[in-house]
Order: C-alpha cells, then structure tokens, then sequence
C-alpha cells in the first residue's frame, strides 16, 4: 500500500501534465476529470501492480538485512524455506485480492477509462469498421463494407446462408440500418436469391424491414471490449467471438489469460525479491532498490513484447501471457537456490 501510495500521484501528475492541452482543447468536464483519474487509478495500479510488489518486498527485506536479522534469523537454525514462508503467504493474499479486482472491478474501471481516452484525447475510431466478416450461427455469415456506430448503419451488407457445403440462399442489400424505436432492421435495394437444386428464385425490394439473429453492435465492438467484461461475461463474449471468427479473438484471449498470469506473478517476484535482498551488500538498500526497480520495468517489458506480438501476429495468447511468468519463474528457482547456500 505505501508504495501504491507513492507511485500512483506520481502517475496521475504525469498522465495529467500529457493530457492536459487536450483537456482544455475539448472543455472536458470537471466531474468528468475526477471520474477518469479514479478510474486511472485502479488502471495504472493493476498494470503497475508487479512493480509495486517488487520493490516492497526488496525495501523491507533489505531493511532486515541492513538491521542484520535475516543473519540472525538463519543463524538461529531456521531454514531459508521457513524464512521465506511468511513472505509467500503475503503474496497469495496479494494474489487473491489481485485476482478478484482484476476480474470484478478493474473491467469497470477500463470501461470508463477508455471511453474518456476515445471520446477526450484520442479521437481515432475505437472499433474496428472496414471490411467486417463474422459468422452469426453455424449456417450464416454476414459481411459489410463499412459501419457506422454512431449512426447504427452498416454499407454493401450480404448475408449467406448454407445447409452443409451448399448456399441455400443469399441477401443484400446497399444498406443496413437498425431502427431502435421498432426494434428491425431496415434494409434498402434489397435482394434475395434462393437455391433449389438447379433453380434460382430472385426477389427484389427497394426496402425491407425485417429482423436478423444478431444485434448491429456486434458488427464492430469495440477493441478493448474483452477488458471491460467480468469474468463471466468475458467467457460468453469469447465464444461468441470465437464462433463468429472475429479476427480479434487472439487479442481477447490474452485478456482472459492475463486475468489468470498476473496474480500468480506475486509468488515469482516475492522468491526473487526476497532471495535478492536478504543479504547485506555493498550500497545497502540503494542497490537492492535500484536493482529491484531495473528487474520490475524488465518484467514489465517483456509483457508488452510478448502482448504485442499477440496482437499483430499469430502468436499464441497463452505464450503471451505465461511465457514471462515462466521466464522469470526460472530466474527465481536459480536465485533461490543460490541463497540457499
């Protein structure tokens, strides 16, 4: 919590001293501001969170040291293991409460979080509205040539529907338009071909109310859906997007992978916190904090790297998010040892 404490202003002021031209250029809302910056908090926190684990565990294990008890706790006869029991216990408390904030609260927050960063500082489109694919059941596929969210209209729209490998029959149309007050879609110069054996039966309709097994929203959701879903409705949201082949599924999987790989980074980063710092050195706590913040922000680095390569590749999600838990979970059994010595 203190290092939460020192870390998160310091975060705020920097995310406000780059934000802040765009806040006066936009006239954003007082109310607005405060809401964000809450918000903020539980974002940087959660992102920051193995950080902050790290050099709280290497402050007060290296004041031990300097204060000579860690030697006379070994020297007493208690085992390194023994040592380090307390320091794990505390790391699955941490881990729990990680875990459930990340699940429950910290999607809620994302939510508000990027809404205010699209609508505020970034105004570049937050879903993605060209050329969409998607399969809407096991027999139809939809397709559009642009979307607008804003105004709830999509262009060029075909639906295909199939029974086994055969098209039964095919719809267009020049637009698509989802009316809220009636609850249907309505379509213009629409067109209809339906297969039957070696017939083809057209019909043609300038428009078309109708109704479809899909809601328009699900054309283009927005690109940090997956992060502001609880863990069930991010299970739900998932598969639908698995089934529907949207080319953002990886992305959404690392999220849910995350969620799982970032609470357990706690019982990684408290072994080599404690097994770095439990020693006296040269420098004292200075070394031992210097190179503690060196080994979070390398931590951190190699997550973005492997996110990153999720994203714009085809690397596994699951490599993604656990590869730099098991990278630095070997680290941890060698340093271990060492201080076991």
């Amino acid at each position: 919590m203190v290092m939460i404490g020192l870390f998160i202003p310091i975060g705020v002021m920097i995310d406000m001293a780059e934000k802040i031209d765009k806040i006066k250029e936009n006239e954003v809302p007082t109310k607005a501001i405060i809401s964000y910056y809450i918000d903020f908090t539980w974002y940087f926190g959660n992102l920051l969170f193995p950080i902050f684990l790290f050099l709280a565990v290497i402050w007060f294990t290296s004041k031990l040291a300097t204060n000579t008890e860690v030697i006379a706790l070994l020297s007493s006869g208690i085992s390194f293991t023994r040592f380090l029991r307390p320091f794990m216990i505390s790391a699955g408390m941490i881990a729990l409460f990680s875990f459930l904030s990340g699940m429950f609260i910290v999607p809620k927050s994302n939510a508000n979080y990027n809404q205010f960063i699209y609508k505020y500082i970034n105004k570049k489109s937050e879903r993605q509205t060209k050329n969409l694919y998607k399969q809407i059941s096991p027999k139809e596929f939809i397709y559009v040539s642009s979307y607008d969210p804003i105004r709830r209209t999509a262009n060029n729209f075909t639906l295909e529907h199939f029974e086994g490998n055969n098209m039964t029959f095919k719809i267009q149309a020049n637009n698509i338009r989802w009316v809220q007050r009636d609850s249907i879609f309505r379509l213009s110069a629409f067109t209809k071909r339906t297969f039957r054996d070696d017939q083809e039966i057209f019909r043609r309709q300038s428009r078309l109310d109708t109704i479809f097994d899909f809601k328009i929203d699900d054309l283009a959701p927005v690109n940090y859906k997956a992060e502001t879903l609880t863990f069930t409705p991010l299970n739900e949201f998932i598969q639908k997007e698995r089934e529907g082949g949207s080319v953002m599924i990886n992305s959404h999987l690392l999220v849910r992978h995350k969620r799982w790989s970032l609470p357990l980074s706690s019982f990684v980063l408290t072994m080599i916190g404690v097994s770095v710092a439990s020693f006296k050195r040269r420098g004292g706590m200075g070394v031992n904090l210097a190179f503690g913040i060196s080994l979070g922000f390398l931590f951190i680095f190699f997550d973005k790297i492997f996110s990153v390569l999720v994203n714009k590749s085809n690397f596994s999600p699951l490599l993604g998010a656990w590869l730099p838990i098991f990278i630095f979970g070997l680290f941890a059994i060698f340093l271990l040892r060492r201080a076991r010595r």
